[in-house]
């Protein structure tokens, strides 16, 4: 086991609250972290390497601190400095990833696949993150049997060992029938597929951008990577994967969040460094039908909401929308007439609306569709969130309220931004963070 110090992590509990103090507009120009989503899986990753590696633009968030010791933890050297994620290859391996640990993210089988293609062998939680939904990991599960694992799958862990210590070439379809391709059960069968020894096929991957990036940094790892459309995606594995320097794109998430968070005011908000193209083409036509204008600029984007919310009849169909659905139902609270969402990525994504109705904002949920009716007029109003981005709506609601809201959730918050609250405050919101 690695004998480095271990890092001391957070409680999962945090008594402080954010006090918001609404009704002032947001104006300026503001920096965007690192992509949280992405650099999970580029750790997961990093795993793989058998040279000194970096990550730089990291965003400084407790997952990035929480996967560093993983890394460290199981044998891989890890090190979180500003916004570089620092890594140095392992000498030997202790492929079991610890409870209190797995149990803080979502991407805990990703991590499992990469010490599985490295070590031949891995113990891992089941996977954690946020209290929205139950990860489910039946299809990573399919994959690593997929490339020869023999798997022990008990009420609270998995245990997989590969019998030649090695990953089998496979064929694997990471499709879900609920969710259409998994996006991390594609990173788990790119990992194995990398350190097999020859060609492995994903039917109908997931394509999003934690995909392709990750795709890029194997292939400039030397790692074979042919896309075939969207029908399948060809890995060709080696026995050794260099290092070097990757960059983490800018964070579309927190890109939205704070425009939303400033359209919910009448404000306008300068994404700086930040192309429009960071931005998928679906969650552009989200944002567009609910009047927000995102405008390319030397500088980055321009997001503005000129003609105030509007009105939406839409559904969440990739993970970057269902991870701006909360945040984009408090914004919704403001425009006039009625709104509905289907959340179709995770049925049961709705912690945030009784919290929203808490500030007077008139929406419900019924199965997967949330239905706003708007504008409703928001008071300030004591409540707490349970997940990264359920929180994130909550401090956008508080931006549009009357008074003096305190907001419950730290700990959340900043799993997935690394200073969102400061750049409100520099956008000009009132806000304080205070112990309750």
């Amino acid at each position: 086991m690695n004998d480095q110090t271990q890092i001391l992590l957070p409680p999962l509990t945090d008594t402080r609250a954010i006090r918001i103090t609404g009704g002032h507009r947001l104006e300026g120009a503001v920096s965007v972290q690192g992509s949280k989503n992405v650099s999970l899986h580029l750790y997961a990753a990093a795993l793989l390497v058998d040279e000194p590696l970096v990550l730089t633009g990291i965003p400084g968030i407790l997952d990035s601190e929480v996967c560093a010791e993983i890394l460290t933890r199981t044998g891989t050297s890890a090190q979180v400095t500003g916004d570089r994620f620092e890594v140095t290859p392992a000498t030997s391996w202790h492929p079991v990833i610890p409870d209190e640990l797995g149990g803080r993210i979502r991407t805990t089988a990703v991590l499992a696949a990469g010490l599985l293609a490295r070590a031949g062998q891995v113990l891992f939680p089941l996977p954690g993150g946020d209290a929205f939904a139950h990860r489910l990991i039946d299809r990573h599960l399919a994959v690593m049997e997929a490339a020869g694992a023999t798997l022990d799958v008990t009420s609270t862990h998995v245990s997989a060992r590969l019998p030649g210590q090695t990953p089998a070439p496979f064929t694997a379809d990471v499709m879900t029938q609920k969710w259409g391709p998994s996006l991390g059960a594609t990173v788990t069968a790119m990992l194995l597929a990398a350190r097999a020894h020859g060609t492995s096929t994903i039917l109908r991957p997931n394509s999003e951008p934690e995909i392709l990036e990750t795709a890029e940094m194997l292939a400039a790892g030397g790692v074979g990577v042919t896309w075939e459309g969207t029908t399948a995606l060809h890995i060709t594995g080696t026995d050794r994967i260099t290092g070097g320097t990757v960059d983490v794109p800018p964070d579309r998430l927190e890109a939205t969040t704070l425009a939303l968070a400033a359209a919910v005011t009448g404000g306008t908000v300068h994404l700086t460094d930040v192309p429009t193209a960071t931005f998928p083409a679906a969650l552009v036509a989200m944002l567009a039908d609910a009047g927000i204008e995102l405008i390319s600029t030397a500088g980055g984007t321009l997001a503005r909401c000129p003609a105030g919310p509007r009105p939406v009849q839409i559904a969440t169909v990739s993970a970057t929308c269902t991870d701006v659905q909360p945040q984009l139902t408090a914004f919704l609270t403001q425009a006039p007439g009625v709104s509905r969402i289907e959340e179709r990525i995770y049925t049961a994504r709705d912690s945030h609306v009784g919290p929203l109705r808490s500030f007077g904002a008139a929406v419900t949920s019924e199965g997967p569709t949330i239905t706003v009716h708007g504008p409703s007029r928001l008071t300030a109003t004591r409540v707490a969130g349970q997940d990264i981005r359920a929180v994130a709506a909550l401090v956008i609601a508080a931006l549009a309220a009357e008074g003096v809201s305190a907001i419950q959730g730290i700990y959340h918050l900043q799993r997935g931004y690394d200073s969102l609250l400061p750049k409100l405050a520099a956008l000009g919101a009132r806000l304080a963070v205070a112990q309750e």
